[in-house]
């Protein structure tokens, strides 16, 4: 995730100019507020360029019950640096209501829990700032990926190969097919139901699929 080299101190100094520390507590308070969010520990890092998620290429996180990562690039803004806190957050909030340990995780509940992080972005930061595989498929072929592909391995827990295959699209399935199953499922139960952030931590994640599918 992360290697020391001359370029990464490169990135750790702009982003020292930038004051992406304060600014990434600065919004950690705002969100522990307005969700009644546990508090966790925020570790930055410069990040590599590239990578699998394109929301800003060499931008991505890892969540878990008591600490988030963000690795950063050095031209990151204060809107895109709050859509990455915002999905990684979602994650933590969740995952300590869900009370669930982490390899227990079923390949729908790593679904769901992406989706409903990536619709929390949609909700609070704005669809320009979404993750490219909200839009990557149509609702036709996520329908088709989920009876083919997805819905067969629901119940795969996280240790077995093939959930992360699927989750992530790795081949031969198609690129962050997990991924865009799960804001589309939640974007539709959004439009068919109540929805608050509440519920996006508490509901166990078969009720997101029985609304929707």
């Amino acid at each position: 995730m992360y290697t020391p080299a001359r370029f990464s101190r490169h990135n750790f100094l702009e982003l020292k100019k930038k004051n992406a520390w304060d600014l990434a507590k600065k919004i950690h308070v705002k969100y522990r507020r307005m969700w009644a969010g546990p508090d966790c520990d925020i570790y930055i890092f410069p990040s590599a360029g590239g990578g699998l998620f394109s929301r800003q290429p060499g931008k991505s996180g890892v969540s878990f019950a008591k600490m988030l990562f963000l690795f950063l690039p050095s031209n990151i803004d204060e809107a895109e640096l709050e859509a990455l806190f915002v999905h990684e957050y979602h994650h933590v909030c969740r995952i300590n209501s869900q009370k669930k340990k982490l390899e227990e995780y079923t390949l729908l509940d790593s679904i769901i829990l992406e989706g409903l992080a990536e619709n929390a972005v949609e909700i609070n930061c704005g669809k320009r700032f979404r993750g490219s595989w909200c839009s990557r498929y149509s609702k036709e072929e996520i329908g088709d990926f989920w009876e083919k592909l997805i819905k067969p391995n629901l119940q795969l827990k996280k240790n077995n190969r093939l959930h992360r295959k699927i989750l992530y699209g790795e081949r031969p399935y198609p690129p962050l097919v997990g991924y865009a199953a799960g804001y589309e499922i939640v974007r539709e139960f959004r439009e068919k139901k109540h929805f608050t952030a509440k519920i996006s931590f508490n509901a166990p994640s078969e009720f997101f699929v029985d609304q929707t599918l």
